[in-house]
């Protein structure tokens, strides 16, 4: 089963399931003035529409490319899971007020033997359903589909302290479900907000993880005649729609063919290894026989290694006849004044060279 007839079909099971569960929880709450049971219904009916989103999401970042969109749709499904956020946001802000509402103006609760049992059954079938679609999502790298097994899991926690709430209520007479109301929706409302944070950060252009990045590069210098891997970009275009670039050292004694058909090489090899599209492969020439160069970037990397937040020297360029030299430097984004640390190593590059014009490129570590 391919990725997106495996997500129709694991939402399509999820929205039977949530369908039920609101119509059975709807009917026993409304028997028992359980306003908990009644939002844990309403709940339900938000889960099925959730699946349903993930149905349309899904169908819509799955068409084709066209001229204006010549990389696919494939963010659609960022789009999709920021929705299903915004829903899980909703419930538990709703939930949070009435729940409120029944604390200033309490209702004694009437629980029966036959609404527990349900809510009981409900709480297990939630767990197995959020349980099964967040796994699912996990395996076919859909947000959407991680969101909704999030949400199907949050529902069993609601439904488990109503059944709570219900027992302490029989064997004290203390009514507790709208306090334990207000503290499930506290904790969708956190969770829906940690979703939106998460997808947005996605639709914005996250960092690549890091574990792609690190096998990218590793192919990549698998090649005997690369001699280092840089300033590997790798653009985001939707799940299983990865674009990348980067540089790669190698020995300035290539020819144009060998470097074409090392570049065709490359991207062959990362594709079928790591999945990602590399449409661009720039060099940096090395000159290995070149005893000048060697002890300009011996002495550049050393003056980087006294300084925390430099993460990389690479692409140095030494012009002998016009007596320049230039070089790539990665800062650290967690340094306050990346500016500042940059310009303090080139001044001590500087230094260390007087007889050279040296400059420097302030980089950027897009990936690990």
């Amino acid at each position: 089963m391919d990725r997106e007839k495996k997500i129709i079909t694991t939402s399509i099971i999820g929205i039977v399931a949530n369908v039920i569960l609101a119509a059975f929880k709807a009917v026993i709450g409304l028997l028992s003035r359980s306003i908990a049971i009644v939002m844990d219904s309403v709940n339900n009916l938000s889960d099925a529409l959730s699946s349903i989103i993930t149905i349309i999401g899904t169908k819509l970042a799955n068409r084709k490319p066209d001229k204006n969109h010549p990389l696919g749709h494939g963010r659609i499904e960022y789009i999709t899971a920021m929705v299903i956020a915004v829903i899980i946001l909703y419930a538990g802000v709703t939930s949070l007020i009435e729940s409120v509402k029944k604390i200033v103006n309490p209702q004694t609760p009437d629980y029966s033997a036959v609404g527990l049992m349900i809510i009981a059954v409900a709480v297990l079938v939630k767990i197995v359903l959020g349980t099964y679609v967040s796994k699912v999502g996990k395996k076919v790298n859909s947000d959407a589909l991680s969101a909704s097994g999030k949400d199907a899991l949050f529902d069993s926690i609601i439904s488990a302290s109503t059944l709570v709430a219900a027992f302490i209520f029989i064997f004290t007479g203390l009514s507790l479900e709208s306090y334990l109301g207000v503290i499930i929706s506290i904790i969708i409302i956190k969770s829906g907000i940690d979703m939106l944070r998460e997808t947005l950060s996605e639709i914005l252009g996250k960092r690549i993880d890091s574990e792609l990045a690190l096998r990218v590069k590793a192919v990549i210098v698998e090649f005997p005649e690369v001699r280092g891997a840089y300033d590997l970009v790798i653009h985001d275009y939707g799940p299983d729609n990865l674009v990348g670039s980067v540089h790669v050292a190698i020995p300035q004694t290539m020819t144009a063919k060998d470097i074409d058909t090392l570049g065709r090489k490359i991207t062959m090899a990362v594709l079928k290894e790591t999945g990602v599209i590399m449409t661009g492969i720039s060099v940096y020439s090395v000159d290995e026989n070149n005893k000048e160069a060697m002890r300009i970037e011996d002495i550049i990397r050393d003056i980087a290694s006294q300084h925390d937040e430099v993460l990389e020297t690479h692409g140095l360029y030494l012009d002998e006849e016009h007596n320049m030299v230039s070089f790539d430097m990665i800062i650290d984004f967690d340094i306050k004044d990346r500016e500042k640390a940059y310009q303090t190593v080139l001044n001590e590059v500087k230094a260390a060279l007087p007889e050279y014009e040296v400059t420097a490129v302030l980089d950027v570590d897009m990936t690990d």
